[in-house]
């Protein structure tokens, strides 16, 4: 076996260079970077496709070897072997992924869209491959003997279960239904996905008028002007869906008229009967993800999709979201009368719209706390927030951050840091790409641009990339993050530790369930307001003065209120999520959006409060990842919250005993164990929901 993947290693460096002078194709040979990382500049459009196939050319032979060993199979040469096949496809797999998701442009989603089924075919003809399940399956049969370790065990259960879930044992017929439908699935949620992009990018909110810009911050104020600038359009200001745009906007601008244009732009994304309507690609998707739900014996999708999860049933699911939606709706009214009441105060008497929202919460935030958030954005420079998440880390786990010159960058815009762990061991790269640009979807993500894995018995280090889009710096003044961007920050470095601390050695149980990966970047957002932590990295960006504890004590003061809005919006969409995937027929007329007012109308939800996605937009679950999964930040927060309160209970949120258990237990053995199992370990019990509660203020 071995041999063979030497020769078709052999035969990829034949078809690369030694160099990547002349046009040579950079995945096609070892990539000569610092810490291995791909050569970002090098890599050309035209680079993705032939690298993809011949990925996929060498993966098929590798398969082959394993059916056709001689051998009887074993874990070494069939589980093993598999696991650890298609090295170049997942190579250049990584670099496209993040490339179309973080800087694309029209060839990238045209070859997207192209590769889509070639890959979706690809994974099927291994899984659907019968000489290959049938090895896994004698491998399974005598694992009793095989003293095979924990890791090992694993790996096995999971490669058997991946096999059955796609298809391995349906007959000839039913595996070809499954393949048209998974191809089908897959072009679907490119295409959703495509235009969701560029729904976003279409919309501008022109103004000419500087009376309009009243009750605006100066940053939005001049962000808005330089980008009427990039638009050719000097003398103006234009404001975009981008969050770092939209979301102050309707927070702070006076003018009630244009409040409604940009929310309603915002809401339509997907749904203006264009080019890049998403409701016919929406249904198109739901009908085939039932069908295949049907097929693999399930009667919905979202049972098909609960099976590896921790919730495991639609029923857990509804019975989680179901003991928060009452509370979060009552809290909601309450913050509901305090905007009428702001809107009194002004002497007028209309019914307050979705528009009006954070414009007058953020005003009885005011009055009941004397708190503005701008008040704390000079102490939350980018820089220091990062700094901060550094320290934090550093002060639980010893680990260190240092800034790498010289290196290849994903995006001229980003920046890269060398992970060292406590002895001065290389633990990874981390890449911080922060601001929106037209190339980059909406949201904030990590991700990686490799995994770490084990070669010639030596751990190979990540490639971790945390993608934003935050407030930019304008002319005169650093970029100054809002709370809700600061908690994004320490949100998404949660989840780039986790991939840091990984240390498996098979990429097949690398990964855990979708309904608890939200526990350590969760759980990281605990920190980023704690007094303690604030005294550490909250500086002014002019005086370098630490905030003042009057703001501190303002800011944890007023730290639940709007819990109401911002529960019930979240759960709204996870409500949307799984009834829509709950659902065991579609019809070929049903109106998705007609669903949608169905389905949040029967739970009463607030006309004043959208969900946090409607569908035409949802890319969590139309996109998949999360689909019949967005339920999962509020599962994991059940556990990221009782996991704090193993920190507060030493009386030291800094404690690094709970710290080393916490990496032992969660951080570092990827999917080895089951994922409550793996809570229990670090915890030693199952969570409890009351801590959620009380950190909502719910309760």
């Amino acid at each position: 076996m071995k041999k063979i993947i030497m020769a078709a290693c052999a035969a990829t460096m034949l078809v690369g260079c030694a160099n990547n002078e002349g046009g040579c194709n950079p995945f096609l040979s070892e990539y000569d970077t610092p810490f291995g990382v791909p050569p970002f500049e090098q890599i050309k459009p035209e680079h993705y496709k032939p690298a993809f196939e011949q990925g996929m050319k060498e993966q098929i032979a590798e398969i082959e070897a394993i059916v056709n060993n001689p051998e009887a199979p074993t874990f070494e040469n069939t589980i093993v072997a598999l696991d650890q096949s298609g090295q170049l496809l997942n190579k250049v797999s990584y670099v496209f992924f993040g490339q179309t998701n973080a800087n694309t442009n029209d060839s990238l989603q045209a070859l997207s869209r192209e590769m889509s089924p070639l890959l979706s075919k690809h994974g099927d003809d291994i899984t659907m491959n019968a000489g290959l399940f049938a090895r896994v399956k004698a491998v399974r049969e005598s694992a009793d003997t095989a003293n095979l370790d924990k890791e090992q065990m694993k790996l096995l259960d999971e490669t058997y279960k991946d096999f059955v879930r796609n298809g391995a044992n349906l007959d000839a017929e039913k595996q070809e239904q499954l393949r048209k439908l998974n191809t089908e699935i897959s072009s679907l949620q490119v295409q959703f996905g495509q235009n969701m992009l560029a729904e976003t990018n279409a919309f501008r909110l022109v103004v000419d008028k500087k009376e309009d810009l009243a009750g605006l911050p100066a940053n939005l104020i001049a962000s808005a002007a330089e980008t009427a600038k990039a638009d050719s359009m000097e003398g103006k200001w234009v404001f975009t869906l981008h969050n770092p745009s939209i979301m102050p906007f309707l927070q702070y601008a006076e003018n009630r008229e244009l409040r409604e244009k940009i929310l309603m732009g915002y809401l339509n994304r997907g749904n203006n009967g264009n080019e890049n309507d998403n409701k016919e690609v929406i249904r198109k998707l739901l009908k085939a993800r039932v069908e295949k739900a049907k097929l693999m014996g399930f009667n919905n999708y979202a049972e098909l999709a609960l099976e590896t999860r921790m919730a495991k049933t639609p029923a857990a699911v509804y019975n989680l979201l179901d003991q928060v939606w009452q509370p979060a709706l009552k809290k909601a009214k309450e913050e509901l009368a305090d905007i009428q009441a702001e809107i009194r105060k002004e002497g007028k008497n209309f019914t307050a719209e979705a528009w009006d929202w954070r414009f007058y919460a953020d005003r009885a935030k005011q009055a009941k706390y004397a708190f503005d958030e701008n008040e704390i954005r000079p102490y939350l420079k980018l820089e220091n927030v990062r700094d901060g998440m550094f320290l934090l880390a550093n002060k639980l786990y010893g680990i260190s951050f240092t800034p790498i010159e010289n290196i290849p960058l994903p995006h001229p815009d980003a920046e890269a840091f060398e992970c060292k762990d406590t002895s001065g061991v290389h633990l990874g790269v981390l890449y911080l790409d922060y601001f929106p640009r037209a190339s980059k979807r909406g949201g904030a993500w990590c991700g990686r641009y490799r995994s770490q894995t084990y070669e010639n018995g030596e751990r190979k280090a990540p490639v971790v990339t945390i993608v934003c889009n935050f407030t930019k710096p304008t002319e005169g003044q650093p970029a100054l993050l809002t709370a809700d961007e600061a908690s994004t920050m320490f949100h998404e470095f949660g989840h780039a530790v986790h991939s840091l601390f990984g240390d498996v050695h098979y990429y097949g149980i690398a990964g855990v369930p979708r309904d608890f990966v939200e526990l350590p970047s969760q759980l990281n957002e605990h920190w980023v307001f704690e007094p303690e932590m604030l005294k550490l990295y909250a500086k002014h960006y002019e005086t370098g003065e630490v905030m003042p504890e009057e703001l501190v004590k303002k800011l944890e003061a007023s730290g639940k209120y709007g819990q109401g809005f911002a529960t019930t919006e979240y759960l709204a969409a996870s409500y949307l999520d799984m009834d829509f995937h709950v659902l065991t027929d579609i019809a070929d007329d049903m109106n998705v959006m007609d669903f949608e007012q169905q389905t949040l109308g029967k739970r009463n939800l607030l006309k004043q409060i959208p969900s946090r996605y409607r569908t035409t937009y949802f890319n969590h679950t139309m996109g998949g990842g999360y689909t019949a999964g967005y339920y999962s930040y509020l599962w994991a927060e059940v556990l990221d919250c009782d996991a704090y309160e193993a920190y507060k209970e030493t009386g030291d949120i800094f404690n690094k005993e709970v710290a080393a258990k916490y990496r032992k237990y969660i951080l570092t053995p990827g999917g080895i164990d089951d994922a409550m199992q793996m809570y229990i370990n670090f915890r030693g019990k199952e969570p409890g929901i009351d801590p959620l509660l009380k950190k909502r203020g719910l309760k």
